[in-house]
């Protein structure tokens, strides 16, 4: 059976959920091998977190030597890892980050490249939502390796154990790849939410909310969801742009989307509409959403949310 390659996100070594989306994704196509580059004192405890997900495989690569640049040495690396192991094809988070190393990795290994899939099937095939959302459609590579990426949330990790078996691998980096370096950086302020595009849940609010964000925030804390804005909301100034979904946003695809007080104007449902369960509230029975959508509430969600949210609670106990 042959490998699928999964570039394994990681925040200093700390595995995150879409990882073993993908290594869970990847069972369907082959033997599942993860990709770790990180720091060597890291290694360990991924390894220990991937094996359970199924990885058969890590590949380790010591990121000292390529630290501190942007993607280009990374893409280098896997493209190494991807001789070494010719794999059946290669599963990368669908990020910002993700989509460049796979577009670098897809020139050098003159492959087909698959982005922003939200399901793939054996071939592999995959599905997609293309043109702000208005067509939904099956894909597949017809040249070198597939290269897929993935959205968050396209798959349920699915635990099984896997052998695990370490292969450490010593990279050589060009010095092309090492122009753009970061020269400084500071850490997201912790919200205590899940980070948006990796969410199964996300509550979302627009002009409706009028810019009090209260009852989209209390209702999203009730179902430990992420808090997501329309682009009007983020124009009037009421959160700022890293909150928003949509075309010139960001992309979600979480279990349950909420959209409270948003119209559903075609720029904000190609971020969202990839989402397996949509709800709306509206004051407006005619708002183009509620076209969309597989409940909708007609109603001021000024009331709605905040009785919801009491609901919610209670029965949490």
């Amino acid at each position: 059976m042959s490998e699928v390659l999964v570039l394994v996100d990681h925040i200093d070594g700390a595995v995150r959920k879409p990882a073993y989306e993908l290594l869970t994704i990847a069972k369907r196509l082959g033997e599942p091998s993860a990709v770790f580059i990180g720091g060597a004192d890291k290694a360990a405890a991924a390894v220990e977190s991937l094996k359970k997900y199924g990885a058969e495989k890590v590949y380790v690569i010591d990121d000292s030597e390529i630290k501190g640049y942007l993607v280009a040495p990374k893409a280098e690396a896997l493209q190494q890892v991807a001789a070494q192991a010719e794999p059946a094809a290669i599963l990368i988070t669908a990020s910002a980050e993700g989509n460049e190393i796979a577009g670098r990795l897809a020139v050098k290994l003159e492959s087909g490249l698959i982005t922003n899939a939200v399901d793939v099937k054996e071939g592999p095939e995959t599905t997609q939502s293309v043109f702000a959302g208005n067509f939904t459609v099956t894909a597949k590579v017809t040249q070198g390796t597939p290269i897929i990426t993935v959205k968050a949330n396209s798959a349920a990790p699915e635990e099984s154990a896997g052998a695990g078996t370490v292969v450490d691998v010593a990279v050589t980096v060009s010095d092309s790849a090492k122009k753009a370096q970061i020269v400084a950086s500071q850490p997201r302020e912790s919200s205590g939410r899940p980070e948006l595009t990796e969410a199964a849940i996300v509550v979302s609010g627009g002009r409706g909310t009028g810019g009090n964000f209260e009852p989209i925030e209390n209702f999203a804390d009730s179902l430990g969801a992420a808090v997501g804005a329309s682009r009007a909301a983020v124009d009037s100034g009421w959160k700022p742009h890293a909150f928003q979904i949509g075309q010139t946003g960001k992309t979600v695809s979480p279990q349950l989307y909420v959209a409270a007080g948003i119209s559903g104007a075609i720029q904000h449902r190609a971020g969202m509409q990839t989402s397996k369960t949509i709800i709306a509230i509206n004051k407006d029975e005619e708002a183009p959403l509620f076209e969309l959508v597989d409940f909708g509430v007609v109603g001021d969600l000024h009331t709605v949310l905040p009785a919801a949210t009491e609901q919610i609670t209670a029965r949490k106990g």
